[in-house]
Formats: C-alpha cells, structure tokens, sequence
C-alpha cells in the first residue's frame, strides 16, 4: 500500500502538516465561530410564528418563513468555513453538527403542541397495553405483532414503571432530535475507524444528515434497531487491524475480546427482539463483511450469532406471525421487479405537491447512489475500507420482500452511513490541499443535499401534526365508549385513538378492500354502515371525524379530498347516529342501530 501514488493512499495514512496561519485564515476562523451561534438564533427567532393551519400540499416547507432558509444557509457555509482549516477543533465541528439535527428534527418538536406522526402514537398505545397486561397483550388484534417482538416496547414499559410516569407521550416527541444525537457516536467511530483526515470524517457526518430523509427517527422499534445496528458495525470498525484508531491491545491477535463480544451479541439479540427487519439487514453486513480476509474474524461471530439468535426467535417468540407470512415472503422471491419498485407506485391521486415530493425524494437517494459510485471509483483505495460492501448489503433483500412499499427505502437508509463517507470522498478528498477554495466549491451541492431533505422529511408535515383539540376528542372516545365498541375512522389520523386497542375493534375505512372503497366514494354513509350494522347500547360505534384525516385525504388520494364531508352531511341526519361531540377539529358520532320498523 506504501508504495502507490499518494492520490491513491488511505487517508488513515495522511498526517498533513498545518502550515502558517495567514490574515485570511484567521478572518476564516473566526467567522466560522460567529456564523454558528448567529445561525442557531435566526432559527429560534424564524420559529416564532409560523402559521401551522396553512399547512397543505407540501407541510412545512410552505410556512416556514425565509428567515429559516437563511438559517440553513448561513449554518452551512459556516460548518464549510470551519472544515476547510485542518485546525478547527472538533469541537466547533460537532457544534454544526448539532445545530444541524436541531434545526432539521427540533423544528416541529417546537412548533406542535403535540407528538407528531400517527404511528408513534400506535406505539404509546402499544406500550400502555404491555404495562396494564404486565407483558404480552391478549386480543391484539393486528397489533399482535407487537407482541411477538417486544423489546423496545418492553424498555419503555420498564422505563414508566421506574420513573413513575403515567405515559411516554412526553419525551416520545424528542425521539427525532434525541436519535440522530444518539447516532453520532457510532457515525464517528466507524468514519475515524477508516481516516485519521477530520475533514473527511465530519463531511461524511454532515452529508449523512444532509441526505437522511426516509423519517425512520420517531418514536419506533425500527430507530432503535438502527441504532443498536450501527453500533454493532461501529464497533467491529473499531477492531479492525487497519483501523485508523489505535489499537486497544495491540499486542492481540486479529478477532473480538471476549468480554465486548459478549456486549456485541447481547446488542444483536436486542435488536432480534425489537424488529424484524434489522436482524435481516445485519445478517447481510456481516455476511458482506465476512468475504474480506482482514475482518472475516470480526464478521463471522456476529453473523453466526445473529443467524441462530433471528432462527430461534422466528421459530418460538415469532412463529404465528411468521407462519401466516411466510407464503408472502416466498411469493415475492419471484417478483423481485415488483419489489424493487413498490415503494414508487401509486402516485396518481396524491395531490399535486405530493407528487412534486417525491419525485425530489428519489432525485436525492438516486444522487446519493451516484455520487457514491463515483467516489468509488475515483478513489480505490476507498475498497480497502470494506464501506463499499455495507453500501451495497441492503440491496439482495430488495429481491426478497417488498416490506409493505418500504423496502426501497429502507435499504436506502442502512447503505446510507457508507454511501455518505464514499460521497465525502468525491467532495472532500483527501489528498486535496486547495484549502478553502475548494472546499466552498462543494457548497451548493450540500445545499441541493438540504433541500431534498426538506422535502421529504417536512413535506407531509400536513397530516403529521395534531392538534390537542384532536387529541381531546380521541381521548372522549376512549373514556366513554364500553369495552367491545367499534370505533371508525377514514384513516389512521387520529393521536391516540388506538389507546385500550385490545378492548375495541378498530376500522380504519381507507384501507378497506377495493369494494368497500367503491362503495365509499358512491355512497358514504352505506359505506360506513356496512361495518358497523349491528351496534347495541352496551357495544355501540362510534364514527370519528378529524381536521387531519381531511387533510390525509386530501394530501395522499387515499379517498376523494370530499368523501369527509359528504360523510359528514349524511351522518347528521341519519336514523341511529347522534353527535356526541365536537370541539372545531374533531366531530364524534355515536351509533346503535335502530329497531327495525
């Protein structure tokens, strides 16, 4: 390796040395340590009235007031000016890069009175349930899949029961800014495990931010896992005999130490109980990871322990699930194409700037890929770090399950650590010593990065926030209807209506069968009472009608935008249907069904 042309050699093999500082060094320097507390306040100041109820097509990215945009702006050219002097202490660097997971995943913590996202509120519910049942929760319904893989909901449930804490509602809605800063650790460590070059490893870190708009970060089994699975390919980069870092014990031989072994494979059977996709995802990085001869001592162990740790959990804790599924899963082995694309198709009712989304969404993961490859190719030495393998692992289980339309874009999200250090390598190499010139060259390109992440990550903010008049009227539901109800809404748009779900029967009428959903748009009142004909006094319905679901409608084309309202107008003069509430946000209907005449 020493003897190829310097442009070629690792970074971990180039120690640089700084050269005298001159006048427009230190103007450099200093700007960069103003630009990073004056960009943090002109973010706070842009939060302070944005009109959230003029939310629509595409969420937040049309009431955020430019003062935002300058913010962003300003703060990355900033962390550009900082980069671009091999002095910059780490520390003004990390400060960057917390502003920037502030301002992208802190925005809407701040600005909504409530938790966002109606699956974090399904996962409040699911970790209620296992603290009222003391474990797994009978009647589940098609939340039983909770049930068979408990661990992060089991943690939390444990977490109330020590802090005293009636519900996890109120630090659930930090989760965002609270996970990206959980992964920076593991991002750090597997970036200084390949270069000792700082810039390199920081960029890598801002681009991966820069570029991570799938929103796997809320309050959810999969963010954890992603965690945990980062870590364990964080520390096996740590072990690595050419690792950048100093050895821990230089004088071992190649292979774990027993005792952060261990730690390894408690980690990995961590995330076996808590998903069932992140174990399939370390399976295939440590499989990659193990034809290299130099971590194949590394990679083995995990990939054993997490093949026979996911094989007993799927045949015992898992097997009903697995046993009903499992037909799918072979099916999809023979429509790979079909899988591949999933997560593209019907885009033909969304509304217009849903579609404009995410068009610019498949833009950024395509120019990740792109710019990763070329990367790559232009700097060889890059294969010697076996990231080019972790980018590429994801990619055979695209073949395997299309994982409800999500798969594409789960695989983007574990290549994306690799992907991001390889496009680092094309922006910032190494080898370069043009200073700041070229490192502002880069700016608008991570500008571009910025804002194809706004769109993906802000872009449905529309029907991710709540508000607490909603929040109420879910709340009325669950109080007064009697174990056995029904309880309807158009969509799953409701925060905290699936609270007590073991003792009530859920219908949520978008994601009928296709008959149903005809019988909806034709008439739907007939379509509403079809599922709920039959209600007595002591099991009646209740029809739950919210501000969000209108506007779920209306951004994703699941129903006609004025099915809500046609329902509505139906409802309220119907036999059998009495409005119980209505607070402006939220109207509840009950129903029993009348005597026959």
């Amino acid at each position: 390796m020493s003897g190829q042309p310097a442009a070629e050699q690792s970074a971990a093999e180039q120690t640089p040395a700084p050269a005298a500082r001159t006048r427009a060094d230190v103007v450099r320097v200093w700007a960069a340590r103003v630009v990073l507390p004056v960009s943090v306040a002109l973010w706070l100041l842009s939060l302070r009235s944005v009109p959230l109820d003029k939310m629509r097509d595409l969420g937040l990215l049309q009431v955020l007031p430019p003062l935002f945009w300058v913010a962003t702006a300003l703060l990355t050219l900033g962390f550009l000016l900082a980069l671009s002097d091999r002095r910059t202490h780490s520390a003004w660097l990390a400060g960057y890069v917390f502003a920037l997971i502030a301002l992208l995943h802190a925005t809407p913590t701040l600005l909504y009175p409530t938790l966002r996202y109606s699956w974090a509120w399904k996962h409040l519910a699911v970790i209620d349930a296992v603290n009222r049942h003391g474990g797994e929760v009978p009647n589940a319904d098609k939340f039983s899949v909770y049930n068979e893989w408990p661990g992060f909901f089991d943690l939390h449930a444990m977490f109330l029961q020590i802090t005293g804490l009636d519900s996890a509602v109120g630090y659930a809605s930090w989760t965002p800014p609270v996970a990206n800063v959980l992964l920076l650790a593991p991002l750090l460590l597997v970036y200084r495990s390949v270069t000792r070059d700082r810039r390199l490893v920081w960029g890598a870190v801002w681009i991966f931010y820069s570029c991570s708009w799938v929103g796997q970060d809320y309050f959810a089994p999969q963010s954890f896992a992603f965690l945990l699975f980062l870590t364990v390919i964080a520390l096996l980069y740590r072990q690595l005999p050419s690792s950048a870092l100093p050895r821990p014990d230089p004088d071992r031989r190649d292979g774990w130490p027993p005792g952060l072994l261990v730690v390894v494979v408690v980690i990995v059977a961590a995330i076996v109980v808590s998903h069932p996709l992140t174990p399939l995802m370390l399976i295939t990085a440590m499989a990659m990871l193990s034809f290299p001869r130099r971590s194949r001592r590394l990679a083995l162990p995990v990939l054993i322990a997490a093949v026979v740790l996911t094989a007993v959990w799927d045949a015992t804790v898992a097997r009903s699930y697995i046993s009903v599924n499992i037909t799918g899963v072979i099916e999809s082995l023979t429509e790979p194409d079909k899988n591949v694309t999933s997560g593209l198709a019907a885009l033909g009712d969304a509304a217009p700037g849903q579609i404009l989304l995410s068009w610019v969404d498949r833009g950024l993961s395509a120019a990740v890929a792109v710019l990763a490859l070329a990367g790559l190719l232009t700097h060889r030495w890059t294969w010697r770090t076996g990231l080019p393998l972790l980018a590429a692992a994801p990619l055979p289980l695209l073949a395997v399950n299309a994982y409800g339309g999500e798969m594409l874009f789960r695989a983007y999200l574990f290549a994306l650590p690799a992907a991001a250090f390889l496009v680092a390598v094309l922006l910032l190499p190494p080898s370069d010593r043009r200073g700041v010139g070229r490192t502002l060259a880069v700016y608008p390109v991570l500008l571009a990065m910025l804002g194809g992440l706004v769109f993906g990550y802000f872009g449905k903010e529309a029907l991710n926030q709540y508000t607490l008049k909603e929040v109420a009227a879910a709340r009325y539901v669950i109080e007064n209807a009697p174990p056995g109800s029904t309880i309807v809404s158009l969509t799953a748009d409701v925060p905290d209506l699936d609270l007590d779900y073991e003792k009530h029967r859920r219908v949520q009428l978008a994601y009928q069968d296709e008959d149903d959903l005809r019988q909806m748009v034709v008439d739907p009142l007939e379509g509403v009472t079809g599922f709920i004909y039959g209600a007595t006094e002591e099991k009646p319905a209740y029809i739950v009608l919210t501000r969000a679901q209108d506007m779920n409608l209306y951004v994703t084309g699941a129903l006609p935008a004025d099915v809500s309202e046609r329902l509505q107008a139906a409802l309220a003069g119907a036999p059998g249907f009495t409005r119980v509430y209505d607070n402006g946000d939220a109207i509840v209907y009950r129903y029993v069904t009348p005597p026959p005449d």
